[in-house]
């Protein structure tokens, strides 16, 4: 069984609800059909339900009934779900009326189900930007107890497989905070372990906090951070197995690892990459898909308490399926 196949037999295996709040939009709703019809998911579509009935009959799907539909402008928990939306938004002046209209957007919708646990988990992205998605998600659902910043995890699945988890590797952040502190770096490797963890099936995540030097083989204000990130992670997760600071190939190959980390635990054997910035997340992850033709998936959001993940405005219905399945196995470990 591949990892795909993995993730989706745990999905399967204990159904979680997922909101697509873009369920009006050909491919996401061609997406729902299929998870529907394979029971990976139960779904709730906002939408107008007519409208629903009418694109399921003209793209031939003969599953999106089994769903739950929630029209965003006709919905007997709105005046409930805006009270609450205010209440959350007073401190900085939000207004009964600017809740009640917010509420009827389907981001907005969304994530009210989720706070009032409706619903297990939410994705959007086919229609919405990023900010878009992650802004009602911050404001209503919020950071994991703990978290201070939202980052992205993408899981690399190579052919190498003399490295990481039988090729395996999990990497963050590589799509959100651009230029994270010591503080928020320290957390972004406590939540890429638990997204290894809970999606990537890594039962013994080995964190490596990568950087340009190895156990001060240079020295810059850079290697710093990642010195006291590092510090800071093992405070937040005593147990978690974590070193660094430690360069790509000391953090994957034994032999370099035994010569520049002698005695590190992680060197030589990291499964879960953390890098030093964005820059570096998103430009090496590319790297290694186009040149070392790597399957990418994601990026998975991470640190938000309850799962929100967002899809590129590009996705096919196949990453939607898939980013169904894996926000279900979010889901399971935020209860």
């Amino acid at each position: 069984m591949n990892l795909l196949e993995h993730i989706v037999a745990r999905a399967k295996s204990n159904k979680q609800r997922i909101v697509l709040p873009e369920a009006t939009e050909e491919r996401t709703l061609k997406a729902a059909d299929r998870v529907l019809a394979d029971e990976l998911a139960d779904l709730i579509l906002i939408g107008n339900p007519d409208e629903l009935k009418t694109l399921a009959a003209k793209w031939d799907l003969h599953n999106i009934d089994k769903a739950t539909v929630v029209d965003p402008l006709n919905n007997p928990k709105a005046e409930e779900y805006a009270e609450l939306l205010a209440e959350l938004r007073k401190k900085k002046g939000m207004t009964i009326e600017q809740a009640r209209e917010l509420v009827k957007n389907p981001l907005y919708l969304g994530c009210m189900i989720i706070k009032t646990e409706g619903a297990d988990g939410q994705i959007s992205g086919a229609l919405s930007t990023t900010g878009d998605t992650l802004r009602p998600a911050l404001q209503i659902i919020k950071c994991a107890p703990g978290v201070t910043c939202v980052s992205g995890a993408m899981l690399m699945l190579t052919h190498e497989h003399q490295y990481g988890d039988d090729g395996i590797i999990v990497m963050g952040d590589v799509a959100v905070t651009p230029v994270p502190t010591a503080e928020q770096l320290a957390q972004i490797a406590v939540c890429t372990a638990q997204t290894a963890r809970s999606v990537a099936g890594i039962q013994d995540p080995r964190v490596a906090m990568l950087s340009f030097s190895t156990k001060g083989s240079a020295k810059h204000e850079v290697v710093d951070k990642v010195v006291e990130a590092t510090r800071l992670a093992h405070e937040l997760a005593p147990e978690l197995k974590l070193d660094g600071e430690l360069q790509a190939d000391a953090a994957l190959v034994p032999a370099v690892g035994e010569k520049k980390a002698p005695g590190s635990p992680i060197a030589g054997h990291a499964n879960v990459l953390v890098v030093p910035c964005l820059e570096v997340g998103n430009i090496s992850y590319k790297l290694v898909q186009r040149l070392g033709d790597a399957l990418a998936i994601g990026p998975i959001l991470q640190g938000i308490a309850r799962p929100v993940n967002d899809l590129s405005r590009g996705c096919s219905v196949e990453d939607i399926y898939y980013m169904v399945a894996i926000t279900a196995c979010q889901a399971m470990d935020a209860k």
